[in-house]
């Protein structure tokens, strides 16, 4: 057996290594597009394996800073050959020691089953969430609540978006939601008040909603039904487990619960149990 040692790291380029690095993902059933991997690429570090053979990427990590010193970790990948030789430790401790080295404090968001092992990496535990799926609806129709409440959004609102979701997530990332915009199959909506907004953008595997901030849960449920109403495809949100409202109204709508998740950071954080008008994250690899 290869230890991970006698593979030396390397930075994953976004556009030589895009289809390998999405080859992985996409092996893990997650929902990550060659977008997602060229962002972290150009605004952060994706490190990675190759196997010392054929030089195929095999395992990946990606740290993402944002304003006010805190970053995120994310795509820790391994291909199913090379599994239990360490390889997700070491890239998840050169990610690690990259953030801390820039002072900046790294966050997760973690699985069960991950929540175990990076508590003993010194990681705490904040606020929770848990992703919630909508299988494609052939008729998807906006409800009463919504009408005349939301507007469609765009670029020129951009700086209102960035400060709605600085001040409800505690974390400063104006270049994620100006790149998310970017995208010409993403789309967007604000409360007719300037008080909330949603994005929706397209994945490998569903539409994912988020982020989604309000100021109370009229609003949210207001701006989510809007978006749905577009959206006849599966669909993908990361709902705040505080939000009990929230969680009652995705189930009466036909969503089911896949998984929970829990935000970690290894030293003290603002976003580790977010705001109060945070409804949807936008997602355990962006935070």
């Amino acid at each position: 057996m290869v230890a991970s040692d006698s593979l030396p790291s390397c930075r994953v380029d976004a556009d030589a290594d895009a289809a390998a690095a999405l080859a992985l993902s996409d092996a893990a059933g997650w929902n990550q597009t060659a977008q997602d991997w060229a962002l972290f690429s150009r605004h952060g570090q994706v490190l990675g394996r190759r196997d010392d053979t054929y030089g195929e990427l095999v395992a990946t990590a990606a740290a993402l800073p944002y304003g006010g010193a805190q970053g995120w970790i994310s795509m820790v990948l391994v291909h199913k050959d090379w599994r239990h030789r360490g390889l997700a430790s070491a890239l998840m401790g050169e990610s690690v020691a990259w953030l801390r080295g820039a002072g900046i404090t790294p966050i997760l968001d973690a699985t069960p089953a991950g929540q175990a092992v990076y508590r003993r990496l010194g990681f705490e535990p904040g606020m929770a969430f848990e992703r919630w799926q909508r299988s494609p609806t052939p008729a998807p129709t906006r409800g009463p609540h919504d009408a005349g409440v939301t507007r469609v959004a765009g670029s020129a609102d951009l700086p209102a978006l960035t400060a709605l979701d600085a001040a409800a997530s505690g974390v400063h990332r104006s270049f994620l939601i100006e790149a998310f915009l970017a995208r010409g199959d993403t789309r967007a909506w604000m409360l007719r008040d300037g008080s909330g907004f949603v994005l929706a953008r397209a994945g490998r595997r569903a539409v994912q909603v988020g982020p989604l901030v309000a100021t109370d849960t009229a609003g949210a449920l207001a701006l989510l039904g809007a978006a749905l109403a577009t959206l006849p495809g599966a669909v993908f949100v990361d709902a705040v487990t505080r939000h009990t409202q929230l969680a009652a109204w995705l189930h009466a709508h036909g969503f089911s619960s896949q998984r929970p998740f829990v935000r970690m950071a290894l030293g003290d954080a603002a976003a580790l149990h977010g705001g109060a008008g945070q409804y949807l994250v936008a997602g355990p690899e962006f935070g």
